[in-house]
């Protein structure tokens, strides 16, 4: 039963008098569920709950939170068909896409129940003493990571599974010994109740302290969440100006924290001249499915082409707009997501430097595929509207003289998540300068792949500096996600009975450690 409650502190809640409803994506109707929208009293008590549940859950072992995340994986893996239908009304997602992001969710907690599991997250470095060191001895110094307190996780709106309720950023958290509470996203807050139900059997199963994980519902109450002091950092994934907001509001607290927000990607992909003139339909064709593929509802989704010109890259680009033409209208995920869609389709159409070369008129409830071509001066001249994403399937392809003027077009664009060189072998050795260019300006780099796709790994990087993140330094993807949410101790001269277990003499952990500037697993 979907009852429209908040979650606060293992217990629901229902004291506002707004009432929010979800909506059927695909027809726009309303379904027969109502969300209670959190008071400013229920946002206050989910952050407190977190923070009195904080002391708690950080000295439960990593062994016992590897055992929690499972139990959240195992329970996510046993919800039925009932609940991919529901998810798919939700969001007009296909059912087999819910079912593979459900994979991916139970699998990414799975993955950091390893990583707990393995202990090098602590960063366990020791530096014994040196008593006979001259001139100054040195004393002993012991350092390891904690979770930072209780973080706030917004739910985004393309991933209903992995960016959200059990998503990459509340099970970093939770991984790091830091509780939660998600804001959940007005897209699908059924899907968000029925996962933070997973959430909290796993918690009661594995008798996690109440508070470990929190859930708010609503508009306008990130705010006071971001604002209360019991909060310690943010994980958000969705628009710019949503994401820089959160930022500012961060920042202006008495106590500042970390807002690590993935925001906004054009994603450009660079076609080179050898691979166009091998294999220019068969790129075309793959290029066109990475654009439209979801609707284009990827923060991964390819939104720039560029190429050098040439008589094979005319040619592409009118096969490139021959399948482009040929693609479906899709239906979004919300009314919302297709008016923004429609908004940035119309300022393509209306600026005077970019050219319209394939893409139906947008009509009706559905997402026409489109496809721009923009004067490559636009780019240099810094002109935003080729910096700003279309979050739908469109693209827009970029002519450039000579090698140059593609290194000034790289230069030109800003912080990316992805960037894609399409070329051989001898493309690549010919613009060998293209990735140290590139390095500077994205998170991840891929040779004759796309983009959208993104693999939860050890090595992944899903990050890339301002606009695509707030914080280049980290990824919202991968076990490294850990990190954001962790920060370094160190003890001074402490007995080794009152150090914590990764920095005891004894390693009773059994986990690699850096020993006097080597790596050692040994007691000591």
């Amino acid at each position: 039963m979907i009852r429209g409650h908040n979650y606060i502190g293992g217990r629901r809640s229902a004291k506002g008098t707004v009432i929010v409803k979800s909506v059927d994506a695909s027809t726009g109707a309303e379904l027969p569920f109502g969300f209670h929208q959190a008071t400013e009293t229920e946002v206050s008590a989910a952050a407190t709950a977190a923070q009195a549940a904080y002391p708690l859950y950080r000295r439960v072992s990593s062994e016992r939170r590897a055992q929690f995340l499972d139990a959240i994986a195992d329970e996510l893996d046993a919800l039925g068909d009932d609940f991919v239908a529901l998810v798919t009304q939700e969001t007009a997602l296909p059912a087999g896409r819910i079912q593979g992001e459900r994979g991916r969710t139970s699998g990414q907690m799975r993955l950091f129940a390893k990583v707990l599991r393995r202990g090098d997250f602590y960063g366990a470095r020791i530096d014994r003493a040196l008593p006979d060191r001259t001139p100054l001895p040195r004393p002993d110094l012991r350092q390891y990571r904690i979770g930072v307190g209780p973080v706030a996780v917004f739910g985004a709106s393309n991933f209903p599974l992995a960016f959200s309720t059990a998503g990459g950023d509340t099970a970093a958290a939770l991984a790091a010994g830091c509780p939660v509470v998600f804001k959940a996203h007005s897209g699908h807050m059924a899907t968000a109740e029925r996962v933070a139900d997973a959430i909290i059997r796993a918690a009661e199963r594995t008798e996690m302290p109440a508070g470990v994980f929190n859930m708010i519902y609503g508009a306008g109450v990130g705010e006071a969440l971001v604002k209360h002091p019991a909060i310690q950092a943010v994980g958000f994934t969705g628009s710019l100006k949503g994401g820089r907001a959160l930022c500012d509001m961060a920042a202006a607290r008495p106590q500042p924290i970390p807002v690590f927000a993935e925001m906004s990607s054009i994603n450009p992909v660079i076609v080179l001249p050898q691979a166009l003139e091998l294999r220019g339909e068969t790129i075309a064709r793959e290029l066109t499915a990475s654009v439209v593929q979801g609707c284009g509802q990827f923060c991964t989704n390819p939104g720039l082409v560029i190429g050098l010109r040439s008589p094979g890259f005319s040619v592409f680009i009118q096969q490139l707009a021959a399948a482009m033409g040929a693609q479906p209208a899709q239906t979004m995920l919300n009314a919302g997501t297709l008016r923004s869609y429609a908004k940035g389709v119309e300022t393509l159409h209306g600026h005077a430097g970019i050219r319209h070369l394939a893409g139906g008129t947008q009509q009706g409830a559905q997402a026409q595929p489109q496809l721009f071509q923009a004067d490559v001066q636009l780019l240099l001249n810094g002109d935003e509207v080729l910096q700003e994403e279309v979050f739908g399937p469109t693209t827009i392809v970029v002519e450039v003289e000579d090698p140059y003027q593609l290194q000034a077009a790289i230069a030109a664009l800003h912080g990316q998540l992805t960037a894609t060189l399409i070329g051989e072998p001898a493309d690549f050795r010919h613009h060998a300068e293209l990735t140290a260019l590139l390095e500077q300006k994205v998170g991840r780099i891929l040779l004759n792949g796309y983009p959208t796709g993104v693999e939860v790994c050890e090595a992944m990087v899903h990050g890339g500096p301002y606009p695509a993140t707030s914080d280049s330094r980290g990824t919202s993807v991968g076990t490294l996600a850990i990190d954001r949410f962790l920060r370094p101790v160190c003890f001074q001269n402490y007995p080794d009975e009152l150090l914590p277990e990764p920095l005891r003499d004894a390693n009773p952990l059994g986990i690699t450690r850096l020993v006097d500037g080597q790596p050692s697993r040994a007691a000591l």
